[in-house]
């Protein structure tokens, strides 16, 4: 097992506020104590790691860093903090605080991915040396280091720690280890006796007795870890850390505490490429519920792809046949008016009682809107910008999906610390050209139907304006977002002190990349679509002429054709179609879990995208058919409304699924979750609004008008 054999054997919550009271008060003492050892920490972050921490290959004799990363509770994955928050003793090794030249507690250098993800590598102090293949066990050794007498903001900190069940991580070559910082327990001179063992090897036991009779608990620490590097010729293959029960020490105000790590050696005929398997959890991933959701999802697929070949091969049939007949009627003798027709389902009228009026012209259904169907939404620049900033998130998540997915040809992401963020990055600022493009050529498109459009063209003053508007927005929108939400995450981090808080320079990094890749690139795209030529062939862009007077909306329309019924029941459908992957994400984010299952999440990917496209289509059909010609902004909140149930199921992972606690952890997760589903519903939304926006121009363009 790479993490710590004992699991936390009982927890009681703690306020946070304490915990960060009492870390702000032992951070005073720390950093007071590294100031004498600046030169040589300034001088090893700036150096990094050797080369061998980068393509993985070492011989005999070379130095092995073994890298501390973070500390915290273990309900709480963002409520983490530096390694040495905790009052542990710097090695008596070379790179102790006390020579020069030392190591001791120096930041490894870190991409604007890592740090996004709450990584703070600091140089353990361990001295590790590879092992050659004849004598690996030449090389093992045990390190140790004594604390000076625990003062009682110290003794505070391991007891938060123990109360809290806090865990810490460390890497070594990029493989990482977990470990528990301590238990709470019964007097363990006590627990010692024949009954449960000389080795506490029955600790558990020993507690359920205790808490039994009620008890009191006294936090302990782990003093003595067992570091086991597994090697195969010139690469490092595994790594196991344990903590032994025996060396377990209880924490009291003047306690010496003697830190042990031993550190062995061991070769395996493991091959590299598959070090990282034992990391994925291929039992939960691959369940067989797992590919049940992928078929049941298909299913529903065939369903609705049914449903909608329904609508357009013969109810729209149907239409076109009534429609044609009508209008034939224009044609014949007025004393022709009376004649009998057909009672054939082709030749019947939308409804059971339609309004025909003198000219025998029918007045309900979705032909009769054809004037209006094309005329611009209201708050045209939002919907463009919201829509150019939809097939921004489109073309980001499929590129960071394929990415992920063409694993084996550059290297696996979850292996690599921060990779994944850094995609996004990478293509959230390359498909800003993309959100620039569909923002200008949409607001193009609809701006000649406005009345500013109508009076003048759009290079005029009022033209220019709205012009401005659209690109404002698409530049700003979800950066405002996204920096509103963040801003007030990283604000809490840094009250608290937790890894998770952004750096100054990382901040200034991103707004330049913004600042000089994104914004110029969405701009361009702006540019590019309103000089875009968009009717074809054809000078007009659209099927039918939109008329000058918008046509009054019918009142009275049957419940089907209200859009407020109808779009909580689309944005179900799809949520249906996701949620059992959703499942599965949201346990790696939260739950300690290496995603790895990309395969899977293209398909349901691509699966969400048709269930999207084809719920959306039979909304804006039976709108259009009790003659609401409003249809873009239905359109977009059929397909957005996935995100509302998106976010209800995260409070009820985070209440049923999860034992988080404290305002840290709340903050994150629902920020976090506010992000991901504002993302979802942008996402989905723009995929339903195009979808119906090739319905609608598919059906009127076969539709012949006066």
């Amino acid at each position: 097992c790479c993490c710590c054999q004992i699991r936390p054997l009982l927890g009681h919550d703690v306020g946070n506020e304490a915990a960060s009271h009492t870390y702000r008060e032992t951070q005073k003492s720390i950093d007071s104590s590294m100031m004498r050892q600046l030169i040589p920490l300034l001088a090893a972050a700036a150096v990094g790691v050797s080369a061998d921490d980068y393509n993985h290959r070492y011989k005999a004799g070379d130095r092995v860093d073994l890298w501390v990363n973070k500390v915290g509770p273990y309900a709480n994955p963002q409520e983490a903090y530096e390694y040495y928050i905790l009052p542990y003793c710097a090695p008596d090794t070379r790179h102790h605080p006390d020579n020069e030249g030392g190591s001791f507690n120096a930041l490894k250098a870190h991409s604007i991915g890592e740090r996004l993800g709450g990584h703070a590598l600091r140089h353990s102090g361990h001295d590790l040396i590879y092992p050659s293949s004849s004598n690996p066990s030449e090389t093992g050794v045990l390190e140790t280091c004594t604390t000076a007498a625990l003062t009682t903001d110290q003794v505070k900190l391991f007891s938060t720690a123990a109360e809290d069940q806090w865990f810490y991580q460390m890497y070594v070559d990029d493989l990482p280890v977990w470990g528990m910082v301590g238990e709470m327990l019964p007097d363990l001179e006590a627990a010692k006796g024949e009954k449960f063992g000389s080795d506490l090897s029955h600790l558990e036991e020993a507690v359920a007795k205790h808490a039994e009779n009620q008890g009191e608990f006294k936090p302990y620490v782990y003093t003595k870890r067992t570091l086991q590097v597994s090697y195969n010729a010139d690469r490092i293959i595994k790594v196991d850390l344990t903590s032994e029960p025996a060396s377990l020490t209880e924490v009291k105000a003047g306690v010496q505490l003697k830190f042990e790590l031993d550190i062995q050696w061991a070769q395996t005929d493991t091959p590299f490429h598959s070090r990282f398997d034992r990391y994925l959890d291929h039992a939960f991933f691959k369940h067989q519920i797992h590919w049940f959701s992928i078929f049941n999802s298909f299913m529903m697929v065939l369903f609705l792809m049914g449903l909608v070949a329904l609508i357009l091969l013969r109810t729209l049939r149907k239409d076109y046949a009534r429609y044609a007949l009508t209008h034939g009627r224009r044609d014949v003798e007025e004393g022709d008016e009376d004649e009998e027709f057909d009672d054939d389902d082709e030749n019947k009228p939308l409804h059971d009682k339609p309004n025909v009026g003198a000219t025998g012209v029918e007045d309900s259904g979705w032909k009769q809107v054809h004037g209006d169907v094309f005329r611009a939404p209201k708050v045209l620049p939002l919907l463009a910008a919201i829509l150019g900033t939809g097939w921004q998130l489109v073309t980001l998540v499929m590129g960071v999906v394929l990415f992920a997915v063409a694993g084996p040809l550059h290297g696996e992401v979850h292996e690599e610390r921060g990779e994944v963020l850094t995609s996004v990055l990478v293509f959230y600022s390359l498909s800003s050209i993309v959100a620039g493009y569909t923002s200008g050529s949409y607001f193009k498109l609809y701006y000649a139907t406005t009345q500013a459009g109508r009076g003048k063209a759009s290079g005029g003053a009022s033209g220019a304006t709205q012009w401005q508007l659209t690109m404002a927005l698409t530049v700003l929108l979800l950066p405002t977002i996204l920096g509103a939400v963040l801003s007030f995450l990283n604000g809490i981090a840094l009250l608290y002190g937790t890894i998770y808080y952004i750096p100054f320079l990382v901040l200034l990094k991103l707004f330049f990349l913004w600042v000089f890749v994104s914004v110029p690139l969405c701009i361009l795209g702006t540019l590019l679509g309103r000089h875009a030529k968009l009717g074809g062939k054809s000078s007009d862009p659209f099927p039918c002429r939109v008329n000058a007077i918008p046509r009054p909306i019918p009142e009275d329309i049957p419940w089907y054709g209200v859009p407020a019924n109808l779009i909580p029941f689309a944005g179900l459908l799809s949520f249906g179609s996701i949620f059992i992957e959703l499942y599965y994400i949201l346990t790696s984010l939260w739950n300690y879990k290496f995603y790895h299952v990309y395969g899977f999440l293209l398909g349901v990917y691509g699966i969400l995208c048709l269930v999207v496209c084809m719920t959306t289509i039979i909304v804006v059909y039976f709108c259009l058919n009790s003659e609401n010609y409003l249809w873009q902004w239905t359109a977009f909140y059929s397909g957005g409304s996935t995100a509302l149930y998106v976010f209800l199921y995260s409070i009820y992972y985070f209440v049923f699924k999860t034992s988080m606690h404290g305002l840290v952890q709340t903050s994150f997760y629902f920020g976090y979750m506010l992000l991901i589903s504002l993302g979802m519903g942008t996402l989905c939304g723009t995929l339903g609004h195009w979808s119906a926006n090739k319905f609608v121009r598919t059906i009127f363009q076969n539709v012949k008008v006066d």
